[in-house]
């Protein structure tokens, strides 16, 4: 059964998803709350993520409501590449593409659905039906490593530590970024409050709007690459989690990731100075120059600090090594 698409003029001006309930009064508010996080209503056209949008009486909402499907994702066995694995909970090195759990668009094939199929029913159940043993998550299109609680008692010890962001000591992470151009400062801190752009609901913005949340990210710069430098590799630590925070920083300050579509747009120019194979392996990629490279945690039954690393995955390392070779001559 294919999905269904409703439209409604608001009859008064207040929250989206009040509006919403009172538009359409067979389907509860929390149901629309739901659809509104998964991205599948819109005002004037424009997708709405957020529950609390201010809407206008006569506004035109659109809601589109997915086709039925099971309640719980279904178990899909897939090759994952583990790190390491024990009673409490599993780390994986996730490929660029996968998606982490079912949402709009990705009811299957996602880490969920090939947790479900490796762990069983040991998972987690605090992160809900749609997100079992999911503690922290990486967008699609960014590769590395991942934590995964397999009990709710490393599920809650877990979000401690990623809600305390390492500010205790106890959690660390570090990605790997490729940008354009080479930051004047070889090592700094961005401190830029982050939330959802006015201008395009889909990205997220640096903001001084009273909405906006306190982000934070430390970085240096590992390698100026190319003769001369076109590019720089970078190292980033989170002291917060933003959506897209290091994407959207390393915007901010004029030095987005190569190959990010949403935050690097303008300078698609720039890949024009690349020697053909740079320019063959940023096609390659086909996306954001983005890897999670270490991950730290202190394991919630001993208490010993755990710490992965992950080596950039094939297309990430194919473009570092062009990158580094480009040259105005070529």
């Amino acid at each position: 059964m294919p999905s269904t698409r409703l439209e409604a003029r608001a009859a008064e001006a207040g929250r989206l998803d009040k509006a919403l309930a009172a538009a359409f009064p067979d389907i509860s508010r929390s149901r629309f709350q739901a659809l509104i996080a998964d991205g599948a209503v819109s005002v004037e056209g424009v997708a709405i993520t957020e529950a609390r949008h201010a809407v206008r009486s006569g506004n035109l909402l659109g809601v589109v409501l997915p086709a039925p499907a099971p309640a719980e994702p279904q178990p899909e066995v897939m090759a994952l590449s583990i790190i390491h694995e024990d009673e409490d909970l599993i780390v994986i090195d996730k490929p660029a593409g996968l998606v982490v759990h079912p949402g709009a668009g990705h009811a299957a094939g996602t880490l969920v659905n090939a947790l479900i199929a490796h762990c069983g029913e040991s998972l987690s159940g605090i992160g809900g039906v749609k997100r079992p043993g999911i503690v922290h998550r990486l967008d699609k299109d960014t590769s590395g490593l991942l934590v995964v609680a397999k009990t709710d008692q490393a599920h809650k010890a877990l979000s401690q530590q990623f809600a305390a962001h390492g500010r205790d000591g106890r959690l660390a992470r570090s990605y790997l970024a490729i940008v354009w151009g080479v930051p004047e400062r070889r090592r700094g801190t961005i401190a830029a409050a982050i939330d959802r752009s006015t201008a395009n609901r889909q990205k997220m913005a640096v903001s001084r709007g009273s909405r906006a949340r306190e982000a934070v990210t430390h970085y240096d710069v590992l390698d100026m690459l190319g003769q001369p430098p076109i590019a720089s590799l970078v190292q980033c630590q989170l002291e917060t989690g933003r959506t897209h925070q290091i994407r959207v920083h390393m915007a901010h300050i004029g030095h987005p990731l190569l190959g990010d579509p949403v935050y690097g747009a303008g300078f698609r120019s720039s890949a024009q100075k690349l020697g053909a194979p740079a320019k063959m392996a940023l096609n390659a990629l086909n996306r954001q120059a983005l890897h999670a490279r270490t991950l730290a945690f202190e394991h919630p039954r001993s208490g010993k600090i755990l710490r992965f690393e992950s080596a950039p995955p094939e297309d990430f390392a194919r473009l570092l090594a062009t990158l580094r070779l480009n040259s105005a001559e070529q």
